[in-house]
């Protein structure tokens, strides 16, 4: 008999060596195999049951499929009949402004505007009334211009008042009527037909393509005032950047919705939020936006960013705040090690609640990072690298540890400069309204909405970080732009509704 593993053969009913090693290898496997399922086990219901800032049941099927190789059933296809008729042929030509006929209940407001010109002795022959809906929180009314038409006596010639500029030329929805229904889509999170319903309840008959084009017109006088938040986003010496999905309905996907993403950068200098949308989330998105920029560029861990780790003029830095949840979310895996870790980046996000409370200068800052978190950092590297050998590399414990320290130069470069944040949060809460409005209005119409979606995501999120009310300054916007000079759109970006 021989001690330890060299057993006797199986034809005495004992193991070889050769056999006990594979068995111990497929043990090893099945305990992995096991602890990993464990854990996307209690990760399904943090996400279902957990408090609400944890869980997340959405559109995207992907966080939720646990790699199960479950799929999507798509219902079976009906029959289909062809259906031919004739109508005629409108009068209107395409992309021309369509005029409602405004309900006779709604208060007129009046307002008479007269030529210009000398009427001294004209004859009046008549008037032209342009009505125009309008909206002001809580009720609709009509904006009524009458402009006289008058034969001057002398010259024999017309003259007539000069009408004010409208958001939408030939048409009559006022720039408060078209504020609020971008506020209550991308604000208030309701799709153009739950506003067509109430709209009804106070007897005002609105159809929703007639909304979808006001909004696309919108949309375009817009477009001069997002290019250039653009352009100023892109020359900021310091921005955040992240991405979120948003479905989208095309052509080439009938009954199903392609996956595009909003990337997002915000520049916290400047406060100014830019949303970009692109059809996929490959590095292209980033590459082409930030072709030009130079600064610091604060990313989460997605490989996408990883070409500017050595991009001259540009130095990375990383979120601290993505690494922590993946210790959150080890908890139920290894409590003991992910406690220690949540305990050491609490003690780092002290150290930034008192230099944000007492107001620091940016150099302030620097040095109480050097002298209280440096130290903390430095404890929590060491520890890692001593711990990492010693847990299970597919463990999300392993996998929190190996994340951490891939990255720990990056999420480490912000003690070295006071106007670095730890973390990215502040361009997460500008994404925030994206995910609610996904689980309202569910899907872009095209990936031209998903863009001009972009677009008014990018104003309304520059308005709340500077503390500005959206709906006041967008009707001042759509009031002053279609007569604003482009070489001054900077004073319509101005902080002050």
């Amino acid at each position: 008999m021989q001690k330890g593993k060299e057993t006797y053969t199986a034809k005495e009913g004992f193991l070889s060596p050769e056999v006990y090693e594979q068995l111990l290898a497929q043990n090893r496997e099945l305990i992995t195999e096991n602890l990993y399922l464990k854990q996307e086990l209690a990760q399904l219901k943090r996400m279902i049951f957990g408090s609400k800032s944890e869980r997340h049941i959405g559109g995207d099927t992907g966080q939720l499929s646990l790699g199960l190789g479950v799929e999507a059933v798509t219902p079976p296809e009906k029959e289909t009949e062809q259906i031919t008729y004739s109508r005629n042929k409108s009068d209107n030509k395409k992309g021309s402004a369509v005029r409602l006929i405004l309900p006779s209940h709604l208060h007129r407001e009046e307002h008479i505007i007269e030529p210009e010109e000398d009427i001294t002795g004209a004859r009046k022959i008549g008037e032209v009334v342009t009505e125009v809906l309008e909206y002001t929180p809580g009720k609709f009314y009509v904006e009524r211009y009458v402009r006289p038409k008058y034969v001057l006596s002398k010259e024999g010639g017309i003259v007539i008042g000069e009408l004010p500029s409208l958001p939408i030329p030939r048409g009559n929805a006022g720039a408060g009527l078209l504020a609020h229904l971008l506020i209550s889509k991308f604000v208030g999170h309701l799709p153009f037909y739950r506003q067509v319903q109430q709209f009804k309840r106070q007897d005002i008959d609105i159809a929703e393509s007639t909304i979808s084009g006001w909004f696309t017109a919108s949309c375009r006088l817009l477009e001069p005032l997002y290019k250039r938040l653009v352009a100023r986003a892109q020359g900021s010496s310091y921005l955040m950047a992240d991405e979120t999905p948003i479905p989208v309905q095309t052509k080439d996907k009938p009954g199903a919705t392609h996956k595009g993403y909003h990337w997002v950068y915000y520049a916290p200098l400047e406060k100014l939020v830019c949303f970009d949308y692109r059809k996929g989330r490959g590095r292209e998105g980033p590459e082409e936006f930030l072709e030009k920029f130079r600064g610091m560029l604060q990313t989460d861990g997605y490989n996408a960013y990883d070409i500017y780790e050595n991009r001259e003029g540009i130095t990375l830095y990383g979120c601290l705040a993505h690494a922590r949840r993946k210790y959150e979310n080890s908890k139920n895996n290894d409590p003991q090690r992910a406690e220690y870790v949540l305990d050491r980046m609490r003690k780092l996000y002290m150290v930034e609640r008192q230099a944000r409370e007492s107001n620091m200068s940016y150099d302030q800052r620097k040095e109480l990072r050097i002298e209280k978190s440096f130290p903390v950092l430095q404890e929590l590297e060491k520890w890692m690298k001593e711990q990492l050998p010693e847990v299970l590399p597919k463990s999300s414990i392993g996998q929190a540890i190996s994340y951490t320290l891939k990255l720990w130069p990056r999420l480490t470069r912000y003690i070295d400069n006071g106007q670095v944040e730890i973390d990215n949060n502040l361009i997460e809460n500008s994404i925030r309204g994206v995910a609610l409005g996904r689980k309202n209005y569910m899907f872009a119409g095209s990936h031209e909405a998903a863009q001009q979606a972009a677009m008014i995501y990018s104003f309304l999120g520059t308005c709340k970080i500077n503390d500005v009310e959206p709906l006041g300054w967008l009707k001042d916007v759509l009031q002053r732009i279609p007569d604003h000079s482009i070489q001054r759109l900077d004073e319509l970006l101005s902080t002050k509704a």
